[in-house]
């Protein structure tokens, strides 16, 4: 009986991303030569020829005729199974892929490597097929094996589309112990609790993405959000625009004209002045229908600093004289965003210990704030940490911590 000798095919997995393209498995140089039956030899050989050509249905269908040859060694149904695999993932036949996959990953004969690959690419198998029961199933028994982040991402991606909740949670919260997790999986545990109402949860997560992977659209989400909570102070109002400006949402004209106005009513001219002047070097003020309007509030900033430059030793001796601590932390920060980091910082400081306030949360936000402005990090984070409250003044606090650990660019 005459003999014929087949080379090996290779698997090549292709790129797996979240669409979980599915394996493409090609032919290879051989790496080993098998002595085969002219029965089984020649349709090998006819399949292997029609899968170079590109007739990868042709090649299934020669591959079929061996289904009938009676006498197969555990060598010769390992190598038609081998060449199916590569044909059947060519033509999309991911039934017919699949069985081929999961009877070589069986076999014992594939390599520690060829096995691995083999496995990851029947995970890709089952999931463009749509069978994502099997491939949660193939994910899980990897993973027990190895540790492999890719895999991990697929099963989440699965149990996200299955609406599988609790799966999903479960595993999220398995790799948030284990390490930081991805933005994506951030946004998908955020999308869960959005889902079920979990408010909390939700904030807690958003908190967590604009933290590590600090962006925009977090950012507006989480101020939109401190403020429209039920107990929000309207006080703090200024402290959601001093965030915005340094995470650097601000764009329109009608943002910079009204953090200029609040900032004024603060009592803070020496802060109205940069925002403005931020807004003309932004090309959003000073232009437009509403050029001169913009003009009037750069003039109502610089003159109400003059003034209190002017009337500063008064001032202070004033609000010490009545005790009223809160404007004395008030001009204090002012005096910080003006320059005289020193003499504000201790002002604000001594009306602090005083413990006679109408606010000593915000005051404590505040002082926050002025340490971050004097480029005291340390001691703006420590003071930030104390601030207490159900008015707002902790969730800023808690963000201002955020802003200054991990700024935008």
């Amino acid at each position: 009986m005459s003999k014929f000798r087949l080379a090996h095919l290779g698997l090549a997995l292709a790129a797996l991303g979240f669409t979980a393209a599915v394996p493409v498995v090609g032919l290879a140089p051989a790496y080993a030569a098998e002595t085969l039956r002219a029965e089984i030899g020649k349709p090998l050989q006819q399949a292997q020829q029609q899968m170079k050509a590109g007739k990868n249905k042709e090649a299934l269908a020669t591959l079929r005729q061996l289904d009938s040859v009676g006498g197969k060694n555990a060598n010769e149904t390992y190598l038609i199974e081998r060449t199916r695999a590569g044909a059947a993932s060519a033509a999309g036949d991911y039934a017919a892929a699949a069985k081929s996959f999961e009877y070589l990953i069986d076999s014992g004969k594939l390599s520690a490597s060829d096995k691995a690959n083999f496995s990851k690419g029947l995970v890709g198998i089952y999931m463009r097929a749509g069978d994502l029961n099997k491939a949660n199933a193939a994910i899980l028994a990897q993973l027990k094996e190895r540790n492999d982040p890719e895999l991990r991402a697929y099963l989440l991606q699965n149990y996200y589309k299955q609406g599988n909740v609790a799966a999903l949670e479960t595993e999220l919260r398995n790799a948030e112990k284990a390490g930081r997790l991805t933005e994506d999986e951030l946004g998908m545990l955020a999308n869960i609790q959005l889902k079920k109402g979990d408010k909390v949860g939700y904030v807690g997560t958003i908190e967590k993405l604009a933290a590590n992977y600090p962006k925009a659209r977090y950012w507006e989400d989480l101020l939109n959000r401190v403020q429209g909570n039920p107990g929000f102070s309207s006080r703090l109002t200024v402290d959601v625009w001093r965030l915005k400006l340094a995470n650097n949402l601000m764009k329109k004209p009608s943002e910079f004209m009204e953090m200029g106005q609040l900032v004024l009513q603060a009592k803070a001219p020496a802060e109205a002045v940069k925002v403005v002047d931020k807004g003309y070097k932004a090309g959003a003020l000073g232009t437009g229908p509403e050029a001169e309007r913009h003009k009037r509030l750069k003039d109502l900033a610089e003159k109400n600093l003059s003034e209190q430059n002017k009337d500063l030793a008064a001032t202070e001796a004033e609000f010490t004289k009545v005790g009223d601590n809160d404007s004395l932390v008030a001009l204090g920060y002012s005096l910080v965003q003006a320059g005289q980091a020193d003499k504000g910082l201790k002002m604000m400081e001594t009306a602090i210990k005083s413990g006679k306030l109408k606010y000593p949360e915000d005051a404590k936000l505040h002082l926050g704030e002025a340490y971050a402005v004097a480029g005291k990090k340390a001691q703006a984070i420590s003071t930030l940490k104390t601030v207490g409250g159900k008015d707002g003044a902790a969730e800023l606090a808690r963000y201002f911590i955020m802003a200054i650990n991990h700024p935008m660019s």
